[in-house]
């Protein structure tokens, strides 16, 4: 096993490169997909090393319910630094099962908040909201609640009948794309892992940018959606902007409209590794098989090494 159960802790910082660029270079839907994936692996590759930790640390202290063989000289020659690791890593991941157990639980009130909030009104697709107060979101149902995109009098006020539409596909799409679930999975990512927080606001902005695609081609005019951001953007600033968990947010919106007003990016899932992000992707991708491969290979060895230090 050796350092390399330490790499997955580290290997996050190879998808660095690819988070920056594939915000310019892909395409919104391609890159989102690719860093949630990368995220998710990175992330689940970091606990279970966190949790191989702290299996050596538990054994070394006293009174714990482990067999007695777990604590032998050679299943903690099996770690480097076991002492520290293992002990180390016992707060460690009580703080990451703690931080993420509070974000998901932040989702899941906000969401349920907002779902209580829209009880009163007609069920439809789209919810208007009494509020002078600018703002939309996209709520996504559950089970055999249905989407809908909820909206206040105060921004339908500020826009035009072609800008309603534009923000109308505009949330639409983020319900169609599920978009919610690509945040959340980032967000827990980056909580588990501090290396992935690049990742987490790159796919904050690239799901507003497929949004802004998807809506461009619905309302069949990109200057049409740049002016409805532009103008959703100013109406709504300083105001609280009801997204889901806090986890969805505007994004820079200058740049959203700069990348409206060129040609529509080519859907190209995967760039040619002559390119910069190319070869940031597949050194992202190598770096999230490393970590896959590197965290196995310690599991594994050390379910053997523990296998044999337990007495029958």
């Amino acid at each position: 096993m050796g350092v390399f159960v330490f790499l997955p802790l580290v290997l996050p910082l190879s998808a660095w490169p690819v988070a920056r660029l594939a915000e310019h270079h892909l395409h919104p839907r391609a890159a989102t997909w690719l860093l949630s994936a990368v995220a998710g692996v990175l992330a689940v590759c970091s606990t279970l090393c966190l949790a191989l930790l702290v299996v050596v640390g538990t054994a070394q202290l006293p009174g714990n319910p482990l067999p007695d063989g777990w604590s032998d000289p050679e299943v903690r020659e099996a770690v480097p630094y076991d002492e520290v690791a293992g002990k180390v890593a016992i707060p460690a991941l009580v703080a990451v099962l703690a931080s993420c157990c509070r974000a998901a639980w932040r989702h899941h009130r906000v969401r349920r908040r907002a779902t209580q909030a829209l009880s009163t009104l007609p069920s439809r697709s789209v919810a208007v909201l009494p509020d002078r107060t600018p703002y939309a979101y996209a709520l996504p149902g559950r089970r055999r609640e249905r989407d809908r995109v909820v909206v206040t009098t105060g921004m339908l006020a500020g826009l035009s009948s072609s800008e309603r539409r534009a923000l109308f596909a505009h949330e639409r799409a983020h319900l169609v794309g599920r978009h919610d679930r690509f945040l959340l999975a980032v967000q827990l990512a980056a909580r588990v892992n501090p290396f992935l927080r690049p990742l987490r606001t790159a796919v904050t902005y690239t799901a507003e940018r497929w949004a802004d695609e998807e809506a461009a081609a619905a309302v069949g005019s990109r200057r049409v959606v740049a002016r409805a951001i532009g103008k959703a953007g100013l109406i709504t600033r300083g105001a609280p902007v009801a997204t889901l968990a806090g986890l969805a947010a505007a994004g820079p919106v200058p740049r959203r409209v700069a990348a409206l007003l060129e040609p529509a990016p080519a859907a190209r899932v995967w760039p040619p590794l002559s390119t910069t992000v190319g070869l940031a992707t597949w050194g992202a991708a190598a770096g999230a098989t490393a970590s896959a491969l590197s965290s196995a290979n310690s599991a594994v060895t050390l379910f053997f090494i523990l296998r044999a230090a337990t007495p029958l």
